[in-house]
């Protein structure tokens, strides 16, 4: 079949051709910015799970939901650099000088302020780097070097000027768990304050399965500040109908056994469901697609995982932190009790605590429960075993 007309999209954050299984998030979403724009304001909504789950395309689809109800938007990809402040500084900057060419006379003066206040803000850098705007900073206001107060300062100040263009603000965060728990804080208290201020303030973010541990230990009340909806595989039906729906438009079939065969060989997760129904559709030579299609497809879709999915996590691992996720390899899936896994390593559990954390920080695992250790990665014990073959 041709390849040009190939429906399926894996890769990064890219929308599949059917979005499935998430149905009643996305409608939970667009009431929780209905009621923000109300000035009624409830629960932010924090998506947590594995890696290749979707997230991401769940967070751009919040984003344009938010864009239809003329909200503005502040998307963010945080990264371990630390540098979440100045990417903030940045996208607030852009929206707040959207809202000032758009302002009514009545409004100007809320985003002026909110301007003045941004430059405050920018002025705390421990690196000394600003941003360019044409206002005065504010004194007293986003100044202290306190992220926890200058932040709260900073959204409060965007709130009411978007409030007072009868707009709003998203702010888009995907990669949560790279944030310090300075920043996370900052973040869930300054939050805290734009709901009680009942200003149109929504935070909508993304991140591994540790993002709630992470954010209930920096302030205790973050559980009834935000919804955790847990991302994972699919339903076999909704699994099923994000490989046959988008071939099924372009008048091709999928055989039953063929269908199965990607479910099982996919875990149901929806960037493997994306790439092997890629690659079956380009190993079929007409339709329907056959078992035997998928079987074909299956070697060069393990390859491409491995090289790009796998290895590139793998290739950021010490030599000792590999052998701590072989040995968690060898015991299968997960998750796994910490003991267990120093026993296979055949040391005491507190000598290998230090890797443990090491991989928690790099995003590689996190302890589903106290004691227990899982991957952040779906099927990746198998590619540790292929990586690493030794027995």
């Amino acid at each position: 079949m041709d390849r040009f007309d190939n429906p399926y999209r894996p890769g990064a954050g890219s929308v599949p051709p059917a979005l499935v299984g998430r149905d009643h998030l996305i409608a939970d979403f667009d009431i929780t910015v209905r009621r923000a724009l109300d000035a009624r304001p409830g629960k932010s909504c924090v998506l947590v799970g594995l890696r290749g789950v979707g997230k991401t395309v769940l967070l751009n689809r919040f984003t344009e939901i938010a864009e239809r109800k003329e909200m503005k938007v502040g998307y963010i990809e945080a990264s371990e650099g630390g540098d979440f402040p100045e990417l903030l500084a940045v996208r607030l900057r852009r929206i707040l000088l959207e809202l000032e060419q758009g302002a009514a006379r009545r409004a100007l003066s809320a985003v002026r302020r909110a301007l003045s206040v941004l430059v405050s803000f920018t002025q705390t850098f421990a690196d000394g780097s600003s941003i360019t705007v044409s206002a005065e900073p504010l004194a007293g206001r986003a100044d202290s070097g306190l992220i926890s107060e200058d932040l709260t300062d900073l959204l409060v100040a965007v709130g009411e000027a978007a409030d007072s263009c009868d707009s709003g603000l998203l702010l888009a965060l995907d990669e949560l768990q790279y944030l310090s728990k300075v920043d996370l804080s900052a973040l869930v208290g300054s939050t805290h304050r734009t709901v009680q201020l009942d200003l149109p303030v929504v935070v909508a973010g993304a991140g591994l399965p540790q993002v709630p541990a992470l954010l209930g230990e920096t302030r205790t009340y973050a559980e009834r500040l935000f919804e955790f909806p847990e991302i994972g595989y699919l339903s076999d039906d909704d699994a099923t109908a994000a490989v046959v729906l988008p071939a099924s438009e372009l008048g091709v079939e999928f055989e039953d056994a063929a269908a199965a065969r990607i479910i099982a060989e996919s875990g149901r997760y929806p960037y493997f469901l994306q790439e092997w129904g890629y690659h079956a559709w380009n190993a079929a030579p007409a339709s329907p697609i056959s078992e035997n299609d998928v079987r074909a497809a299956t070697s060069g879709v393990v390859d491409k995982l491995d090289r790009d999915f796998f290895r590139v996590r793998y290739d950021r691992l010490t030599p000792k932190e590999s052998e701590y996720l072989r040995a968690m390899a060898k015991l299968g899936p997960g998750p796994h009790r910490s003991g267990d896994i120093a026993d296979e390593l055949g040391v005491k559990v507190t000598s290998v605590a230090p890797r443990r954390s090491a991989l928690i920080a790099k995003g590689m695992i996190y302890s589903p429960a106290h004691g227990d250790t899982a991957f952040t990665v779906p099927l990746f014990d198998q590619f540790m075993k292929r990586a690493l073959p030794r027995t």
